[in-house]
Order: structure tokens, then C-alpha cells, then sequence
């Protein structure tokens, strides 16, 4: 079942092929995805059902139901309501530092397991919930598996992955958060229907079945080569693992580079402060500015809040939620496609196209709601239905671009010895700005109106000109050798030149 190919960089060879040990451990791991992606999902379809916020949030059912001065832009800007959808992001910021210390100290596949552990606990409390703050308690644990899982799940993913095929497989995490995504729009749009009012129930509940093939698959993990020599300097058995990862005996040009980039991280006591020194600026600056620039994107104002805001336009419940299952299905596949392109075209191709996709159609569905959608009344079914496409088309350029490669250009561009730390920053920066869009989208679309696309848009462009000048192709590069694309960029030359001598001297 294993393909057998050679894997060959630029910058070095190293021999082995895609195993099946591989793609099963990866597959497995990559559920921290598909939690994370139901989690988005089950959260903006729940808090449009009629039940749910007759329950939890009965001043925003009686303003959506009854109050016909208010905007339609404004029915869903609830404080309450934000905290419920916000309170996983807190919890997740902090909890990827802890992660960072346990990622380092014990390895990844522990962390994978509390990750897994913490959301089945959260699913279980959001199922059972009867007043507002066990549902939010039960929030705040789905956001501390959120964030152990998306810290360790992209590491172990590009670590375990041969060259030529991590950006396929790191990828697959972002397709496991679609799949997520996709499966909770389908179980809302069947639980919203259920007669007695509480499909909601079900809805948070089923978060545990991820959770629980996550916590289980975990225990039988096995643990990255790199995180082996990393924590037990135990050159033997990391040797037999990464022999049984890359399907073949010849490993030692691989190990040899591992060992190297262990002893250097062993130098490090605090990778926090070493992450700051000048020859990690352009790791430092890729660490803050992608996580941020793909929030900024506007994707998770789509994830969250798609039924509220096909609501917003006009639509009814049923049509709210099936409309987010068809964004779903789109943004699921085109990850899907740059799954297998993203090691052929590269990570930069993809994020211009990607980018110029989602700001031409951002700026149209402006444009048309801002003609179209006034503060009371609908939009006619042929423009709700062009909204439709358009947010499908700005999810599809989402979807290969910005999506898994937000996740993926972090987790291959940090030396080890500041990679967990590193992770953390990338993990924290993007629950701290999912956390600030989620808070105040609502209120935003409340005083922006159609003006909240045009001011996403002007982000996309920022992040399309900021990929252009400033980040080097990775493809197919070594992660352990992945200091070579920096020396060789235009800008980060200046910084990252001494360091590359220092590592040169010590390879001779």
C-alpha cells in the first residue's frame, strides 16, 4: 500500500516513500481538525435555531420575533451571545501556552490526548446544559482541547510527513476542520427540525464522537522521531521509528539533521526569550502576521455566523442552515484540491490566487447588500441567491489558500529548538483574533452594515501583497534545513545571514 518514491530537495536528500503508517497516524491525528471544525460549525448554527435562544438568549429571540424597528443588521448584536461563541478562543489562548511547555517536555502525543480528553468533557457539559453558564463552562473546555490540539496536531503532522508530501498532509488538517465544519452544518440542519425544541441538544452533544476517536487514537499515536531525540536524545529508537515512518532502511542523512537541530535546541532554557534575538525575525514575524492575516480574512465571520447572516439577508431558518452546509461542501472541497497541488504549485501561488478570489467577491457582496439590503425588509430571492455564490467563491479561494496554509507554512518554517514556543505565539495570536472578530463582529455588522465586506477586503489585499514581497517558497524543503530559503530571500537575508554561517560551521 505504501508509495514508493525517492524525496530529494534542493537543499538535501533524504530517501524514504509515503507509508501507510504515515497516512493512518496522520489521519488519526488529524481529528484535533474535525473537532475544531465542528466546534465552528455546531456554534453559528445553534445560535440561529428558535429554541436555543428562547433558553439561553431570550432578548435576541424577542428582537429577532417581535421588534420590527430594529435593523436587520443590528436583531443579533448580543453581548451574552458573543461571549457564548468567544468564551472557547479565551480559554484556547491560554491553554496553547501550557500546551507549548507539555508539547516540549512530553512529547506531542500527550498533548494531543488532553486536547481530545478536555472536549469530550466540554461536549458532554454543552449537551446537558440547562442554564447560560454550565453552556459556557462547557465552552471553556472545548476551548482548552481546541487549543492543545491545534498546537500539537500541526507539529506532529509536519513532522511526521516526508518533505515532498507535507504540505499534502498538513493540508489534511485544514480539510479534517472542513469536514468538521461540514458535519455540523448537516447535523444542525436536521436537528433544527426535531419537533420538541431540543435538536440543539443533540447538535452540541454529537461534539463528543470527534473527541472521543481523537482521545482514543491518541493512546495508540506513536510519537514524532523529532520529539524522540528531542526529549530522550534516544538516537536508537529514533532511528527505528523514522524507519518505520519513511518505509526504508537508509535514514541516517535525515537523522543526522534531527540530532543537529537537537543539540542546538538543547542549548535553549527559554525559547520564549530566544524567539525575540534578530535571527529568528523572519520566524517571529510569520508566527504573528499569518494567524492574524487569516483571521482578518473574514473566513470565521462566514463559519460562525453564515446562517445568521443568510438570516440577516432574508432567508429563513431551514434555508439559513442549508445554505451553510452548501459553503461547507465548497469550502471542504477546494481544500480538498490543495491538498493535492499545494506541493506542485507551491505555498505562494496558491495564496495570490486565493487572495484575489476572495477580495473581488468580498467586494461585490458589498456592494450588492449595500444597494439591495436596507434595515427592514429582505433581498429578492435572485440577489440572496447570488450573495450565495459569491460567499461560495470567496470560501473556495479561502479554502486553498489562506485556510490550510495558515496552518501549514507555521508549523515547517521554526528550527526546533524554538518550534513548540514558537507554535504557541501562532496558536495564541489566532484565538486572540478570532476572540476579537467573534466578540465584535455582531456589533460591527450592526454599525458597518454592508461596509463590514469592504473593510474585510481591504485585508485580503494587505495579506496578498504581504505574501508577495515578504515569504519565500517552501516546497519540498527539508524542515530541518528550512533555514536556507530565508538566506536566500531579499529582505530576510539581513537578518538571518550570521546564523546561517554559525550552522554551516557547525555541519563542517
Amino acid at each position: 500500500m505504501a508509495v514508493g518514491l525517492a524525496i530529494s530537495s534542493s537543499g538535501g536528500e533524504y530517501n524514504g516513500r509515503m507509508t501507510s503508517f504515515v497516512v493512518l497516524s496522520c489521519m488519526m491525528a488529524a481529528m484535533g481538525g474535525v473537532i475544531f471544525g465542528y466546534d465552528i460549525g455546531i456554534s453559528g448554527g445553534v445560535t440561529s435555531m428558535e429554541p436555543f435562544l428562547k433558553k439561553f438568549f431570550p432578548e435576541v429571540y424577542t428582537r429577532m420575533k417581535e421588534d420590527t424597528k430594529i435593523s436587520n443588521y443590528c436583531k443579533f448584536d448580543s453581548q451574552l451571545l458573543t461571549s457564548f461563541t468567544s468564551s472557547l478562543y479565551v480559554a484556547g489562548l491560554i491553554a496553547s501556552f501550557f500546551a507549548s511547555s507539555i508539547t516540549s517536555a512530553f512529547g506531542r502525543k500527550p498533548t494531543i490526548l488532553v486536547g481530545g480528553a478536555a472536549f469530550l468533557a466540554g461536549a458532554a457539559l454543552g449537551g446537558a446544559a440547562f442554564n447560560v453558564y454550565m453552556l459556557i463552562f462547557g465552552r471553556v473546555l472545548l476551548g482548552v482541547g481546541v487549543g492543545f490540539a491545534n498546537q500539537s496536531v500541526p507539529l506532529y503532522l509536519s513532522e511526521m510527513a516526508p518533505p515532498r508530501y507535507r504540505g499534502a498532509i498538513n493540508n489534511g488538517f485544514q480539510f479534517s476542520v472542513g469536514i468538521g465544519a461540514l458535519s455540523a452544518n448537516l447535523i444542525n440542519y436536521g436537528t433544527q427540525k426535531i419537533k420538541g425544541g431540543w435538536g440543539w441538544r443533540i447538535s452540541l452533544a454529537m461534539a463528543a464522537i470527534p473527541a472521543s476517536i481523537l482521545t482514543l487514537g491518541a493512546l495508540f499515536l506513536p510519537e514524532t522521531p523529532n520529539s524522540l531525540i528531542q526529549r530522550d536524545n534516544d538516537h536508537h529508537k529514533a532511528k527505528m521509528m523514522l524507519q518505520r515512518v519513511r518505509g526504508t532502511e537508509d535514514v541516517q542523512s535525515e537523522l543526522d539533521d534531527l540530532v543537529r537541530a537537537s543539540a542546538i535546541s538543547r542549548t535553549v532554557k527559554h525559547p520564549f526569550k530566544k524567539i525575540i534575538q534578530r535571527k529568528y525575525r523572519p520566524q517571529l514575524v510569520m508566527a504573528i502576521a499569518i494567524p492574524f492575516f487569516q483571521q482578518v480574512t473574514g473566513i470565521n465571520v462566514i463559519a460562525f455566523y453564515a446562517p445568521i447572516l443568510f438570516r440577516t439577508i432574508g432567508l429563513g431558518e431551514s434555508a439559513s442552515l442549508m445554505s451553510a452546509v452548501v459553503t461547507g461542501v465548497v469550502g471542504t472541497g477546494s481544500t480538498f484540491i490543495s491538498m493535492l497541488v499545494v506541493d506542485k504549485l507551491g505555498r505562494r501561488v496558491l495564496f495570490t490566487i486565493g487572495g484575489i478570489q476572495m477580495f473581488v467577491s468580498q467586494i461585490m457582496v458589498g456592494a450588492i447588500m449595500g444597494a439591495q439590503l436596507g434595515d427592514h425588509g429582505g433581498v429578492s430571492k435572485g440577489y440572496a441567491l447570488l450573495v450565495l455564490i459569491l460567499i461560495c467563491i470567496y470560501v473556495a479561494g479561502f479554502g486553498w489558500s489562506w485556510g490550510p496554509l495558515g496552518w501549514l507554512v507555521p508549523s515547517e518554517i521554526f528550527p526546533l529548538e524554538i518550534r513548540s514556543a514558537a507554535q504557541s505565539i501562532t496558536v495564541a495570536v489566532g484565538f486572540l483574533f478570532t476572540f476579537v472578530v467573534a466578540q465584535t463582529f455582531l456589533a460591527m455588522l450592526c454599525h458597518f452594515k454592508f461596509g463590514i465586506f469592504f473593510f474585510f477586503g481591504g485585508w485580503v489585499l494587505v495579506m496578498t501583497g504581504f505574501v508577495y514581497l515578504l515569504l519565500p517558497e517552501t516546497k519540498n524543503m527539508p524542515i530541518e534545513q528550512m533555514d536556507i530559503v530565508w538566506t536566500q530571500h531579499w529582505f530576510w537575508k539581513r537578518f538571518v545571514g550570521e546564523k546561517h554561517e554559525v550552522t554551516k560551521m557547525e555541519k563542517a
